[in-house]
């Protein structure tokens, strides 16, 4: 595929590196933006070597949200064009919330609009201490609602009445108190946090990680009942007696390192 809004590199730890590449717009995106940042989540999420996914921006901004020419050639279109640009990015939203393998994103400067969906949507969100953020769009007579899940999810509903309502831009403490971010560090630790973060990630079974975030997604938010005894009963069940469960269990016993973990170097 042809990139052009974006930047992927996968090192040989299994980190992928997925970037917003418009800084002259502060990665704001468009139609063709969020259809290649799809494709590329699809071909990352099929790669077998990618372990964990990392989600920055190059510039001075993480992203401002929607490209102001795109919003204005969408309020040229009638109700079903609408409806299927808004389908889009919810499938983009519903792609990143789901990945597979365990998603960071790292926000400097202004994150607004959509992309607070996009922090939200990630499993572990870390920001400098001068990133912003905002949900703007009643400000120009519209509402959040593709991101809404994923951001209420974060917010809860009582901070979401006020921020979805005021428009109002909170720092990256706010944030972190709101249970957007993760931690908060200055930009230039803004990389070497993330990498701490992944390698800790990298320690840890890929499946295990994997069914982790599974087991998330069918249980938050669900009144405990049968059926959700029943699910976690299987679930711990199907994990044990899996591949790397077996592994995973033997290595512990057997005082030695889990076959997804590269060999120690040998002391000189």
């Amino acid at each position: 595929m042809n990139q052009v809004y974006t930047q992927v590199t996968i090192d040989q730890r299994g980190v992928a590196n997925l970037v917003l590449n418009r800084p002259e717009v502060h990665n704001a995106f468009d139609d063709l933006m969020i259809a290649e940042l799809i494709q590329v989540l699809d071909n990352l999420a099929a790669n077998e070597q990618v372990k964990v996914l990392m989600l920055s921006a190059n510039g001075k901004n993480f992203s401002a949200g929607a490209d102001i020419n795109w919003m204005r050639s969408m309020a040229e279109k009638d109700y079903a064009q609408n409806l299927d640009d808004a389908n889009e990015l919810a499938t983009l939203m519903y792609k990143l919330d789901k990945f597979p393998k365990p998603t960071l994103a790292l926000v400097q400067g202004a994150a607004f609009g959509g992309a607070v969906g996009l922090v939200a949507c990630c499993d572990i969100a870390i920001a400098s201490d001068t990133a912003s953020f905002c949900l703007s769009e009643v400000k120009i007579g519209l509402i959040p609602a593709v991101i809404s899940p994923y951001v209420m999810r974060a917010l809860g509903e009582r901070q979401s009445r006020r921020y979805f309502l005021t428009a109002e831009r909170f720092t990256a403490d706010t944030a972190r108190s709101l249970g957007l971010l993760h931690e908060i560090v200055s930009a230039a630790e803004l990389p070497q946090k993330a990498d701490a973060l992944a390698e800790q990630l990298l320690q840890n079974s890929p499946a295990a990680m994997s069914a982790a975030k599974s087991l998330i997604h069918n249980i938050y938010n669900r009144k405990i009942s049968n059926n959700v005894v029943a699910h976690t009963t299987q679930a711990i069940a199907e994990i044990r007696v899996s591949d790397e469960g077996q592994e995973g269990l033997s290595a512990f016993l057997e005082k030695r390192r889990p076959n997804w973990l590269p060999p120690k170097p040998q002391d000189n």
